[in-house]
């Protein structure tokens, strides 16, 4: 009888930022490096034979809990990725569902009645996952591994095996990231013996870590972006200046740069929530703001995704931003990963995230 785990990725940008991340690659979160270690530990006296991973960054760097720690080599295979979601790819979810609340429904309960221009099919999908699987498990016989994939194509094969066809997925659970789920292969024969366990994700040692900042969930459409329209929108500018704010910015200033730097307004639904202001170097954060009805919600996550977006593009490697040493967003921007790095002229402390790739987990497949 052969043995495989099925591990989803540790906590990606798209999942934290609220982006579709479909088959392109995302670094992971400091949370999700922390759900790696977590992942290792659960690992550490379970005997592992061989490593597979779909050839994405996530999958790599999650993987890494598995293969670096026992000393395997990596197994790299684009059969195992997530469900390409075509035109979909690299927009917010909230962008998403603003153009098709509709398809976007199909794609989490119904998903043999969703279709978009340039994506697989579902049915495609596990066909291709499957048989990966059956294949994985063909070159292992009587051995346990471990396989490292991806959320939607996994919660496809488990309903498969489990006897749910695709009109009825949404009513079967989508895992964490780094849950686990074993199969059993004997012949023919492919079986779950459990499935999204994430025990490993309550030991005191990760629970020490954990925020009570809101993280959205994976149904939530979250948050879409346009640029700031001037002069409609200067009341509202000078409405997200709160006292806090107040005191770090001037406001007159900020609508001159709003003018010439690239400043995005951040709208649940129809309503304007938050805005992030980008430059003058490539990296830099400006203004990050989210309107003080509309805090603590995760949406100013999904403003740092925003300055992701636009910084790597230009090549950029980090996020850069500056306050005040005393100031109320200090810690926010702590637990998005900003670390101090200096202080500037006027006395402001630099920070900076780190959005760099690791090299290692961008190999090429198998």
């Amino acid at each position: 009888m052969t043995s495989i785990y099925l591990i989803r990725h540790a906590e990606a940008e798209g999942n934290l930022y609220r982006i579709a991340q479909g088959q392109d690659n995302s670094n992971l979160t400091d949370r999700g490096w922390r759900q790696v270690r977590a992942l290792e530990k659960r690992f550490a006296d379970i005997h592992i034979d061989a490593v597979y991973a779909s050839d994405l960054y996530r999958t790599c760097a999650t993987a890494s809990a598995v293969y670096k720690a026992k000393g395997l080599p990596l197994h790299r295979m684009a059969e195992l990725r997530e469900i390409c979601v075509g035109r979909w790819e690299q927009r917010t979810w909230g962008d998403i569902y603003r153009e098709d609340p509709v398809q976007m429904d199909y794609f989490n309960r119904q998903p043999d009645k969703w279709h978009v221009e340039g994506a697989e099919t579902p049915g495609q999908v596990l066909e291709r996952v499957l048989t990966a699987v059956r294949a994985i498990a063909a070159e292992n016989e009587g051995k346990t591994v471990t396989v490292f994939s991806h959320g939607y194509a996994i919660r496809l094969i488990l309903a498969y095996l489990q006897g749910c066809p695709l009109e009825r997925l949404g009513e079967t659970p989508t895992g964490d990231n780094t849950a686990v789920s074993l199969l059993e292969i004997e012949g023919d024969e492919l079986r779950v013996v459990f499935r999204d366990d994430n025990s490993h994700l309550k030991a005191p040692e990760f629970l020490a870590g954990e925020k009570v900042r809101k993280r959205a969930n994976g149904l939530e459409p979250g948050l879409w972006f346009q640029p700031l329209r001037l002069p409609e929108q200067t009341g509202f500018l000078r409405e997200l200046l709160s006292p806090e704010w107040g005191a770090a910015f001037d406001p007159e200033r900020l609508l001159a740069d709003a003018a010439r730097r690239e400043t995005l307004v951040g709208y649940l639904r129809e309503e304007p929530v938050g805005v992030v202001q980008l430059g003058p170097e490539p990296g830099w954060i400006s203004l990050l703001c989210i309107r003080a009805d509309c805090r603590k919600r995760g949406f100013g996550a999904q403003l740092i995704g925003q300055a992701v977006q636009h910084t790597r593009p230009l090549g950029g490697g980090r996020l850069t931003a500056a306050l005040a040493e005393d100031h109320a967003a200090r810690s926010f921007f702590a637990d998005y990963g900003f670390r101090p790095t200096g202080t500037l002229e006027d006395g402001r402390t630099r920070l900076e995230k780190d959005i760099r790739f690791v090299p290692e987990f961008l190999g090429e497949t198998d």
